[in-house]
């Protein structure tokens, strides 16, 4: 069955996306995850990938084309053969200025498309409240894909009149999260995604009126710098274990090696802001578990190599063979390193990837996988530390720090995961593909 190649939308404010190259010529295999096009906004310019398996046909825009967002410019057809112009987009429907009756008049500020594989956004904190007066280039709320966190903002002066999903809820491409009205609100609404009404008025715990002038009242708060957290609810966990904060955060806790897990633990409300560091900090140290005798010594193993070779090598992977996912060829030089084979996680600016080595050990074959992780490396080339000894974990780990022009390369595991020689052997092999990358071609 073909399916439709549209212009993604990229940010609220954005009609139209200019395609700036073809990275597939018409008639071209692709793969679900492949680069297809780059398109730039006035935001940035970015890749959107392949959102099926199959091959491009029907392209109808040509490099330098503005085209509409939602516009179908080609096709991923079954077959090379099935090259027809993909059908022209429908007229698109102007929204309606009132939304649902029981909803303040207004504008609606629909949860955005970041790529082409992307259903649904994953709203990570309201950066506004019900009733706040807000300008077209405010932030209103972030959203996290599986991809990428970005900063959505208003598009247009005016009031936060209703929000319609709650952080930590998954919401649909496409569907409203907010109504903007043109003048300061009557009433206010804040309710979530699974509670909210098909047609019939909101209930009364998910919807919140306030007189003319009165003081908004903000949707679903928790406590911060100093709060018990038994002084709010806390917002509900997303799934798959992760844990809601801003891209500031993320990075402010990877470089100071804190871990946001232990708010969660400790039942602080997501999302996590830079002001919860300091909460973080303040909580007591952990008291540590007593090993048991298969656990107790604990491995940490340092390598330092003159050089990284691995950006020079992944660019030209890039250019001579179309892998464009450095994550990809970092963790299959660190599988192929494994004495039994096993996934491998890519840990880098807080996200986490895992991939799967092929039995052919092959580069091009790196996938990523939902399987559990045999090894873990830790990409801290981009950040200030210069040194880690985070001790034994569920799992052994590999982390990569700068070290003047070359890098240090650290291993933590416990006894029980691996025996002395296998995690020296591990170690130097892994800093000896790092180092000469064509290693592992020969």
């Amino acid at each position: 069955m073909p399916h439709d190649v549209t212009m993604p939308q990229l940010g609220m404010a954005q009609d139209a996306g200019k395609i700036v190259s073809w990275l597939k010529s018409p008639g071209d295999a692709v793969a679900r995850g492949d680069a297809l096009f780059e398109v730039e906004t006035d935001k940035a310019t970015m890749e959107v990938e392949a959102q099926a398996d199959g091959f491009l046909t029907g392209v109808t825009a040509s490099e330098g084309d503005d085209v509409p967002v939602g516009a179908v410019i080609a096709r991923i057809s079954d077959s090379a053969a099935g090259d027809t112009p993909a059908p022209a987009p429908a007229p698109a429907e102007t929204p309606a200025e009132t939304p649902a009756e029981d909803l303040p008049p207004g504008h609606s500020v629909t949860m955005p498309q970041l790529g082409m594989a992307q259903d649904t956004g994953l709203l990570v904190a309201w950066l506004k409240s019900p009733g706040d007066a807000v300008a077209a280039a405010d932030i209103l709320f972030e959203v996290e894909t599986d991809k990428s966190t970005m900063e959505v903002e208003a598009g247009r002066d005016g009031y936060l009149a209703a929000t319609l999903a709650k952080a930590g809820e998954e919401v649909p491409v496409g569907d409203a999260v907010a109504i903007l009205s043109d003048e300061a609100p009557a009433h206010t609404v804040a309710r979530s995604v699974a509670t909210a009404p098909a047609q019939a008025a909101p209930t009364t715990d998910t919807a919140t009126d306030t007189a003319p002038g009165a003081a908004p009242v903000p949707a679903a708060p928790g406590p911060r710098l100093g709060a018990s957290p038994a002084a709010g609810a806390a917002a509900p966990h997303p799934t798959g274990g992760r844990i809601l904060a801003s891209p500031k955060a993320r990075r402010l806790a990877l470089e100071q090696g804190l871990d946001l897990t232990r708010l969660a633990g400790a039942g602080y409300p997501q999302p996590y802001h830079v002001r919860d560091l300091d909460t973080l900090r303040a909580l007591p140290a952990a008291t540590a578990p007593a090993p048991d005798a298969g656990a107790a010594a604990s491995r940490h193993l340092v390598a330092e190599i003159a050089g990284d070779g691995v950006p020079g090598f992944a660019a030209w992977a890039a250019e001579a063979h179309g892998l464009s996912d450095a994550d990809a060829i970092l963790a299959g030089l660190a599988a192929a390193c494994l004495a039994t084979s096993g996934p491998v996680a890519v840990e880098q600016h807080g996200q986490s990837r895992t991939y799967a080595l092929p039995a052919d050990s092959a580069l091009s074959g790196v996938a990523e996988t939902g399987d559990s992780p045999a090894l873990i490396l830790r990409d801290l080339r981009g950040s200030r530390l210069r040194s880690v000894d985070a001790g034994g974990e569920a799992t052994p780990v590999l982390t990569l720090l700068p070290n003047g022009a070359g890098l240090t390369i650290t291993l933590d595991c416990t006894a029980g995961q691996l025996d002395a020689h296998a995690a020296i052997r591990l170690l130097d092999d892994f800093a000896g593909r790092v180092e000469q990358p064509l290693r592992h071609l020969l």
